[in-house]
């Protein structure tokens, strides 16, 4: 049985930062567990870089982040960045990490499934699918699949493909969220990847 990894929550806050991340501790393979918070670092660096808060001296950012799961050797989480530069509101960006605890190995969506399957399509018929039963308003209709390495994380049985602000939806909608399960994919999934490991 794999038991859940150990997570510390790291908080940083100076002038117009404070951030709050997660730091993996305690894991048997020592350069896993380095991968691991090297890669959420990393995602956390960019995503400040990315909000402008080098460049803009009004701009103010927010980070946290949310499990998703950690379980069965997977551990899925988002990190959130929240930035306000003045205007009428903040801007959001999301990213999904997605690492296999034994190896360190961080996931894109491809590796998720077999090499010799095609993910996008099936992918994008079931996202289309939601938006017409959700009925969501899309900027630019119609809906044009998914791409290739689309944001996603892993919770429990679900695979969740979402969007960031403005790119599909008005931003009143928020970050447009897809969850599929994995019996509706089964037969795509690589077995070995983290999304293998919850069936």
């Amino acid at each position: 049985m794999e038991l859940p990894v150990n997570i510390r929550v790291e908080h940083v806050k100076q002038k117009r930062m404070e951030l709050y991340y997660p730091i993996v501790y305690g894991l048997p393979n020592k350069e896993a567990e380095q991968k691991i918070n090297y890669e959420i670092a990393a995602v956390m660096r960019k995503l400040i870089a990315d909000q402008g808060f080098y460049q803009n001296p009004q701009t103010e950012v927010t980070g946290t982040f949310e499990l998703k799961a950690n379980e069965r050797g997977v551990l899925s989480l988002t990190m959130i960045n929240y930035a306000y530069s003045g205007g009428a509101h903040g801007m959001t960006i999301v990213k999904g990490l997605t690492f296999d605890v034994a190896t360190g190995k961080k996931y894109s969506l491809r590796e998720l499934f077999l090499p010799n399957k095609d993910y996008v399509k099936p992918l994008s018929d079931l996202v289309a699918k939601q938006i017409k039963e959700r009925d969501i308003f899309l900027l630019d209709p119609p809906f044009k699949g998914i791409s290739p390495n689309q944001d996603f994380y892993i919770a429990d049985k679900v695979l969740v493909l979402f969007y960031q602000l403005y790119d599909l939806t008005p931003y009143a909608y928020g970050l447009p969220h897809f969850p599929i399960s994995v019996y509706e994919i089964q037969p795509l999934i690589n077995e070995q990847s983290p999304l293998g490991k919850m069936i």
